[in-house]
């Protein structure tokens, strides 16, 4: 029998247990060349050492000289609203599958890169993504990497310690400085030299704040692994683990890396944000040109659909943002981003541009896209094309609009905060991981309580996009800022309420007694649609948002009006929108330990944990 002319797909391997066992068992009677790369077995036990037995797995395919290496990458580090953010499941590994010769290893082909969970059949963009940054990462590799070279620098690095001492023996000498809290493979940092500089008892490194991975010695003169400090300034999570434990290790360690700061870089070119305010909680592309035209042409916009399905209600508000902010007089300040939208009869020009604003057209299109209410209630792709009957545009700007969107929305169930007398109630997150990360630290050290943030619903198509900042003494600044420089709240809620009233040209504030008025008419007025309504009936809408905020000594409190100098100790919690000029109570204080508690009921019961 001819082994090498015979040809396996994986299908058969897969379907088969004989073929199977056939394909483990070819290898004591293949040629020669057929036999596993020894530098592969010592790749595989290194990452059984430094991770464990469970972290690696392979299957061979003798007949045509492949392996399939699947390393596990723990995730469980990531939190809980992250996670859900980016549709990932944090309890189960990402799983890097990796196809090499089988006794060529390094110097066969570049490996085949899949990513993938296999509990997450759908919508792992974050897979897309990470499969395209470490496809890049082995293409760069794999121009010098060969199993001499690699051995080389191994012996490089080996020359400090003993010949007969191994990896386990010395391994107990490590610490590695990428600790993952929940996952005991990873221990937490016991140097004393750091822990002398940071003057803490007992340093543990928070991954979503330490975005470098190092592993050091006891001895300091000898680095394991060369990654820079935490403190480094640059993108240092892009740095180059070395290959003293072989390219399995070192293409795992650098997944670890990047997967914490994905969300910070473009998922087409792979460059740092140019955002204006720095990275957002979701993963998203860059406002390039050339990346916004890949982005259109890869089609990883084509999720609207699935948008449209799951999460309609959050797509309806995504669009009411975006009219408000269009149709106010103040758009060239608060329109931002504006869409970046490619001709779908042009696909090498921009239909849309920022560098070509077009106000007139943009709202054209806008006032195309039907009612999300009517998309629900038939087929997409024939709600698609009567839009594009409509305006060729609207689909493309709707797309726009819901990948645009940088923060987490979702719907709460009727499980909801009674006291704030609305059925439209959203869990919102726009805190990229290290934001939140840096809150939960200073939350521990300081505390920290709840407030309402009132701004304009014209003004949230920039917030959800951009986060909350500090608006005070910018052209964004509408209210003045009579108390000093910061993001303005309030645990009064009429005081709130007030302020999310003022825009496209009201510039007067309600006193409180005028909004008890207008709460106590609105409740005694027959309703004459559901207060279960599960879209937005009317552009009439007025909004608030209800923040955690840190209790720190930078947080000013002028009577109810408080301002917080430092936009990282406030992150957005709740979102609520009201119609036709209803307003809640506006006598709630999040200070009454009643609400506080009903708070905490909510959020105990959300994506969100403390």
């Amino acid at each position: 029998m001819d082994i090498k002319g015979q040809y396996w797909t994986d299908d058969d391997s897969d379907g088969d247990n004989e073929s199977e066992e056939f394909l483990y068992g070819v290898q004591g009677t293949c040629a020669a060349d057929l036999y596993r790369h020894p530098q592969l077995d010592a790749d595989i036990e290194a990452v059984k050492e430094i991770y464990s037995e469970n972290s690696v797995s392979v299957r061979e395919y003798g007949t045509i000289d492949d392996v399939d290496i699947d390393l596990h990458i723990n995730i469980s580090f990531l939190d809980e609203e992250v996670s859900t953010a980016w549709k990932v499941l944090r309890t189960e590994p990402i799983v890097l599958r990796l196809r090499f010769s089988l006794s060529q290893y390094l110097d066969g082909p570049e490996p085949s890169i899949e990513v993938f969970q296999p509990s997450n059949k759908e919508g792992f963009g974050l897979g897309l993504q990470l499969k395209k940054i470490l496809g890049m990462f082995t293409s760069q590799q794999w121009k010098h990497l060969s199993n001499d070279f690699l051995k080389t620098q191994q012996e490089k690095r080996q020359s400090w310690f003993k010949s007969s001492v191994t990896i386990k023996k010395f391994r107990a000498g490590l610490s590695i400085f990428s600790p993952i809290p929940k996952s005991p493979s990873f221990p937490i940092i016991q140097d004393s030299i750091l822990k002398g500089k940071l003057g803490v008892p007992e340093l543990r490194v928070n991954r979503l704040m330490n975005r470098s991975i190092s592993c050091t010695m006891k001895n300091p003169k000898v680095e394991v692994f060369g990654y820079p400090s935490s403190t480094q300034v640059g993108g240092h999570c892009k740095n180059i683990p070395t290959l003293e434990y072989g390219f399995l290790v070192q293409i795992m360690k650098y997944a670890e890396q990047r997967i914490p700061t994905l969300n910070e870089y473009c998922v087409v070119c792979d460059e740092q944000h140019v955002f204006q305010n720095g990275s957002m909680l979701k993963p998203a592309v860059c406002t390039r040109e050339l990346c916004v035209f890949s982005f259109y042409t890869l089609g990883v916009m084509s999720g609207a659909a699935e948008e449209v399905a799951t999460g309609a209600e959050v797509v309806d508000l995504l669009v009411a943002m975006c009219r408000a902010a269009l149709e106010s007089p103040r758009k060239s300040i608060i329109f931002e981003p504006y869409p970046s939208v490619v001709d779908p009869s042009d696909p090498k020009t921009l239909a849309f541009n920022p560098k070509k604003k077009n106000y007139e057209r943009l709202q054209k299109a806008l006032d195309s896209v039907m009612s999300i209410r009517e998309m629900t209630q038939g087929s997409y792709l024939e709600i698609k094309k009567q839009m594009d009957k409509l305006d060729p545009l609207a689909h493309p700007l709707l797309q726009w609009i819901i990948s645009s969107n940088r923060s987490h929305i979702v719907k709460l169930p009727l499980s909801r905060l009674k006291f704030m007398h609305t059925s439209h109630q959203f869990l919102l997150l726009s805190s990229p991981p290290a934001k939140e990360a840096r809150f939960r630290t200073a939350k521990k050290l300081y505390g920290s309580t709840f407030a309402f943030h009132g701004s304009h619903i014209e003004n949230w198509h920039s917030i959800l996009r951009n986060g909350l900042v500090n608006a005070s003494y910018t052209k964004l600044q509408l209210h003045g800022a009579a108390y000093g420089k910061g993001i303005y709240l309030s645990p009064i809620s009429s005081i709130s309420f007030g302020y999310s009233g003022m825009g496209k040209g009201q510039h007067r504030m309600p006193s409180k007694d005028e909004l008890v008025q207008r709460y106590n008419r609105m409740n005694t007025i027959p309703q004459t649609r559901s207060i279960q309504s599960r879209f937005l009936q009317s552009r009439n809408l007025n909004c608030i948002a209800l923040c955690e905020v840190i209790t720190s000594k930078d947080l000013q409190k002028h009577g109810n009006i408080w301002v917080c100098p430092v936009s990282d100790h406030v992150c957005t919690r709740f979102f609520f929108v009201y119609e036709d000029g209803q307003v809640g109570d506006a006598n709630i204080n999040t200070q009454d330990p009643k609400i506080q508690k009903e708070i905490m009921r909510v959020i105990g019961t959300q994506v969100y944990t403390n």
